[in-house]
């Protein structure tokens, strides 16, 4: 059976169907500066042999005042099953079919509210909540590719020689992470964020889950808690950069990870210094200097600020996939084996998965 022909059949007589919790929109609709999405992965399964799995990444859940999921719905002709990741409470949908399936098809469709985030840091709040011990410990803690120590904490602890507050160590380790890298097309994917290698090779070039987790891991280990958030982009941007947005519905390939770091008195604040450097290489007409006047405007607003033409997955590092026990480094796109061969998450269309993303009206 074709693919559309089955998903056509299964979505009117649904055999094997998944719902969670679905979230009243009426409240996220009547505020202004709310935008209300829907997402649909698509994923297939090409030639299958024996069991075929696959694991696809769902909407943040963590309450936040800029990103709300509003539910999930799934189909497909698998055993399916959402797991929360034990570490960091990311969710996963699992998807198993059985030795023979000739198709393995799966649609997830997610609804989800996001609003601009924008800090004040004029204003302190002294009211703002802190981390716990245990989440202090969890976000300067390193990771399997992120370190915080050795090379990674000396060249911290130089950058931030002259700071003393949380604020001025991560604004310096920002300017830093602008300043001395750059976009490297080459990369494939997002890059993984392997930055003791970027540090003692001193090759700077990287991608969003490079420059980011640099970013992240220098803050860990002088001590600010940080952390990158995976996701994808979903829209065009309204701020004026084509290359910060989606030019179409298609979303296959516009996962962007994001970075975070706390500081008293305000709590999580955004930064991205990894699109500083694409709208350097990308923003039209290409290979913008440094001071050019775009570059200068968003390396400015992006640290402590985000627009949320995207979607927020997890905060999750080294994720064991459940029931497969194979780790990966984020999980930021969909995730897929047959026959104990994984498929390649960064190449959807010979995975054959896909993405597409538009704005809903309620």
């Amino acid at each position: 059976m074709k693919r559309r022909t089955f998903l056509q059949a299964a979505l009117v007589t649904p055999i094997i169907a998944g719902l969670s919790t679905v979230r009243d929109t009426t409240a996220v609709a009547q505020g202004e500066d709310w935008c209300i999405y829907e997402v649909v992965t698509k994923l297939e399964i090409a030639n299958p042999s024996g069991i075929s799995r696959a694991w696809v990444p769902l909407p943040y859940t963590a309450k936040t005042n800029w990103h709300t999921s509003l539910g999930n719905t799934w189909i497909g002709n698998g055993k399916m099953k959402v797991i929360t990741e034990s570490k960091y409470g990311a969710e996963i949908l699992y998807v198993e079919w059985k030795e023979g399936e000739e198709v393995p098809v799966l649609e997830v469709i997610s609804r989800f509210a996001t609003c601009d985030r924008v800090v004040d840091f004029s204003r302190p709040n002294p009211n703002a909540p802190s981390l716990s011990p245990a989440e202090m410990n969890l976000y300067t803690e390193p990771t399997e590719l992120i370190p915080t120590d050795g090379i990674v904490h000396e060249t911290a602890q130089d950058i931030t020689r002259h700071a003393r507050t949380d604020i001025e160590k991560a604004h310096a380790i920002y300017e830093w992470v602008v300043d001395n890298t750059f976009r490297d097309p080459k990369v494939k994917g997002c890059g993984w964020g392997d930055i003791k290698t970027m540090l003692e090779t001193r090759y700077f070039g990287g991608k969003c889950g490079d420059l980011n987790a640099l970013f992240v891991g220098l803050a860990r280990s002088v001590g600010v808690a940080a952390r990158d958030i995976y996701g994808v982009r979903i829209a065009p941007s309204q701020w004026g950069y084509k290359s910060l947005g989606l030019g179409s519905t298609n979303a296959s390939k516009g996962q962007h990870c994001r970075a975070e770091f706390f500081a008293q008195g305000i709590g999580w604040v955004p930064v991205d210094p990894a699109d500083v450097r694409k709208v350097a290489l990308e923003e039209p007409p290409g290979n913008l200097q440094i001071n050019d006047s775009k570059v200068v405007a968003m390396r400015r607003r992006l640290f402590g600020a985000w627009e949320m033409n995207w979607l927020a997955y997890n905060t999750a590092h080294d994720v064991v996939l459940p029931n497969y026990l194979i780790r990966i480094a984020y999980l930021m796109y969909p995730n897929g084996e047959t026959g104990g061969r994984m498929l390649d998450q960064l190449n959807p269309d010979t995975f054959k998965y896909t993405i597409t993303a538009q704005q809903i009206k309620t």
